[in-house]
């Protein structure tokens, strides 16, 4: 069914934050090109052109830069950015693709002097190989173990000056030797509006879309702060109206066909909705247990809690707390309900609970 894109592991979903294979092509498209090009994050993109200028200058290859965030916000842009600036190569690989030590080791050793490399989710790459890419940063070297044993022998490799690129979107779990190993760390945060809008005119552009003011402001506002969102909806926008034969896109145009997508007008889709009322129309807004609200909406706990519950949360329609979950007055008030005075943010416990822990 159309809209129906929500999955057991979350992807497949119109509003999902992560990228799929089938559309990094039209990704790439929309990419900007240089830091100048690149919209939102100001800080960021300051400091970063900081060290990007000053390596230049000193005729050395750049820092090594870890990039922290939500998916969806320009990581993987700003690794390619990083390489075209520095006019040097970019090579990518993630994470989970590097299990061993010979994995990293073949990369490593395969590199040229200047390129970047670029990883992706660097927090899930083995122990093993974390610890070769140590000395690998800090030294220009790796030890490649070579037979087993007692008659192994380890044999110096010397690398040629490289920069490495790290993204992860848990920062928390990268070990401290390894964090502190980058010369350059830049936390990404959510667009406002405004900034999605500057994101989706630049994009309609490329894309030779005609759309109103109201028209950006519309998609924008239900992209959830993150522009791979925005130009995902844009698309979704773009194809209603070439089926419609709608030439000029504006607000009711963007709102009809994003509605048709399941999208709402704060950027929740069918199983974020689907949680919130289920908790408040069938658990009167809670406490009520993660696993019991997963049933209720047909889905694994995991999506629940991994997939609508972060945006939720960040939205203020629902709270964690160690009694359960519970709906929010703006859950009630996006739905169109009225608050109830018996509502469980109103017990003192739970807003103690609120203010002092959350699970």
């Amino acid at each position: 069914m159309v809209g129906d894109r929500a999955s057991v592991n979350g992807r497949d979903r119109l509003v999902d934050s992560g990228s799929e294979p089938d559309e990094k092509t039209v990704e790439a498209a929309l990419r900007p090109g240089t830091l100048d090009d690149f919209v939102g994050q100001p800080r960021v993109r300051r400091q970063l052109g900081l060290v990007l200028e000053a390596s230049k200058l000193r005729g050395r290859t750049a820092d090594h830069v870890l990039l922290s965030g939500p998916p969806g916000l320009g990581k993987t842009t700003l690794a390619m950015i990083i390489a075209e600036e520095m006019g040097a190569p970019l090579r990518i690989s993630s994470g989970p693709a590097i299990q061993h030590t010979g994995d990293l080791a073949a990369i490593l050793s395969s590199l040229t002097e200047g390129e970047v490399l670029f990883l992706d989710e660097i927090h899930r790459m083995s122990r093993p190989a974390e610890e070769m890419l140590y000395m690998a940063m800090e030294d220009f070297r790796v030890d490649i173990v070579v037979g087993k044993g007692a008659g192994a022998t380890s044999i110096p490799l010397d690398l040629p000056p490289f920069t490495l690129v790290g993204a992860t979107t848990r920062a928390g779990l990268l070990p401290g030797p390894l964090r502190d190993r980058f010369g350059f760390t830049g936390h990404l945060e959510f667009y406002s509006v405004d900034e999605l809008v500057s994101v989706l005119r630049r994009s309609a552009g490329l894309l030779d879309l005609d759309l109103s003011t109201e028209g950006f402001q519309e998609v924008a506002s239900r992209s959830r702060g993150t522009p791979r969102i925005a130009n995902r909806l844009l698309r979704r926008v773009r194809d209603w109206a070439l089926v419609h034969g709608v030439s000029r896109i504006d607000a009711r145009a963007s709102s009809s066909a994003l509605e048709m997508y399941e999208v709402d007008s704060r950027g929740l889709d069918r199983l974020d909705r689907g949680v919130l009322e289920a908790l408040v129309k069938h658990f009167g807004g809670g406490p009520v247990g993660l696993s019991t609200l997963a049933i209720a909406v047909g889905e694994e706990t995991e999506t629940v809690e991994e997939v609508a519950e972060p945006y939720l949360v960040r939205e203020g329609l629902l709270a964690r707390t160690p009694r359960g979950r519970i709906a929010m007055p703006a859950a009630w008030e996006h739905l169109g309900l009225a608050v109830p005075e018996h509502a469980a943010f109103g017990d003192p416990a739970v807003r103690q609970a609120l203010d002092l822990t959350e699970e």
